[in-house]
């Protein structure tokens, strides 16, 4: 099969290191950290063959996160696999209810049902779990974190202490909009949002991925896609989230954003509404964003705060029209927001619109659960 030039196919977004063997980040700050950092607390990874377990492993890299020890945790299908992570190599553990003994912060990425499972286990064993499902996001006392956006609700949670707790990581596509609504919130208060979003493949996992390259391959050869992840075509193709439907008509995917946003916000009074579509892009979430304000915001005001706000980078360049794209924010930490206008169909700067791109493998999931790890240090 000869190689294909398709922009998809490209080996920088293509990211996803199905080898099960990050590339160590060999620094003499990691190396000593390892070796001596002794009151640094024990890590468990679980869900570490996937997607996102990858990319936990990834960032601890990348921001020199401080650990005495990590334990590699995943199905018993994976249990055995070999990894080598900053210069060391491991043996892929099978998760058991006697896994976290001895660990201070557990990261999970392994599916609700099994977060629903394990993660009152490691509780009870005295860690802190970040959780990256659904399980716990709704659940009362359970902390939904957005570092940047609402820090205080892990107030008083500390790792290493022998006191379990459960924070709840938030969907992705709500982390990627509300970094960047969340300062323009704090400013003019949102009465109401609408939001579109255009998930990339990665939002399924690695598997997903895959299938939409192998996808553009047959298709580009005139061969019938094969469908084995999503019921139907999904590349050259979009399509709605491919979340349940509910009875309300929204998807679970869109009632997530809803319904987080409240809690993250700790208002229920804020009108949301969502309609979340899948494109095919490997790598990155967009997100069209509208809001209404109680008070009113002009787009120059807007720009200043979203300037100085954490997590965010602007691309709103209208001369040359180039705004955010999932392709410049694939393997960054930042949320790329731009077109930020104001909305002509509400009177008095009541209301702006803004379009936003961010990783969701990244910022949308290992990122954030990191983030939420150097807090409780």
């Amino acid at each position: 099969m000869a190689a294909l030039t398709h922009p998809y196919q490209q080996p920088h977004f293509f990211t996803i290191k199905t080898s099960l063997k990050p590339t160590p980040k060999f620094t003499s700050a990691s190396r000593i950290r390892m070796s001596f950092n002794k009151t640094a607390p024990s890590i468990a990874v679980v869900g570490v063959t996937g997607a996102v377990g990858q990319e936990f492993l990834s960032v601890l890299s990348d921001r020199d996160f401080p650990y005495r020890s990590i334990k590699m945790l995943a199905s018993q299908r994976s249990a055995g696999k070999k990894l080598t992570f900053e210069g060391r190599d491991y043996t892929v553990e099978e998760l058991t209810v006697e896994s976290f003994e001895g660990i201070d912060i557990a990261l999970f990425s392994a599916g609700g049902s099994i977060s629903k499972q394990f993660g009152p286990v490691a509780v009870d064993k005295g860690a802190i779990v970040v959780d990256n499902s659904s399980a716990f996001r709704m659940s009362e006392g359970v902390p939904l974190v957005i570092p940047e956006v609402n820090p205080e609700a892990i107030e008083g949670i500390k790792a290493g202490i022998g006191k379990g707790a459960l924070i709840a990581n938030p969907n992705c596509s709500t982390i990627i909009c509300l970094v960047a609504a969340t300062p323009l919130h704090r400013h003019a208060k949102v009465k109401r949002m609408v939001v579109s979003t255009y998930q990339a493949a990665s939002g399924a996992g690695a598997a997903a991925m895959e299938e939409l390259e192998l996808q553009t391959r047959e298709v580009l050869e005139g061969k019938s896609p094969t469908c084995n992840i999503f019921k139907q075509q999904y590349a050259f193709n979009l399509f709605s989230h491919n979340a349940p439907i509910l009875s309300n008509g929204y998807n679970e995917e869109e009632m997530k954003m809803v319904k987080e946003t409240r809690k993250i916000w700790n208002d229920d009074t804020v009108k949301v509404t969502a309609t979340c579509i899948r494109v095919p892009v490997m790598r990155a979430h967009a997100e069209s964003i509208n809001l209404q304000f109680e008070k009113p915001l002009d787009e120059d005001s807007a720009r200043e705060i979203l300037k100085n706000a954490p997590g965010l980078v602007i691309i709103d360049d209208r001369a040359s029209n180039h705004f955010p794209t999932p392709l410049e924010v694939s393997n960054k930490d930042d949320v790329a927001v731009g077109r930020i206008r104001q909305d002509v169909s509400q009177d008095r700067n009541h209301g702006l619109d803004i379009f936003v791109c961010g990783d969701q493998i990244r910022k949308g999931a290992a990122l954030n659960a990191i983030q939420i790890a150097e807090m409780l240090l």
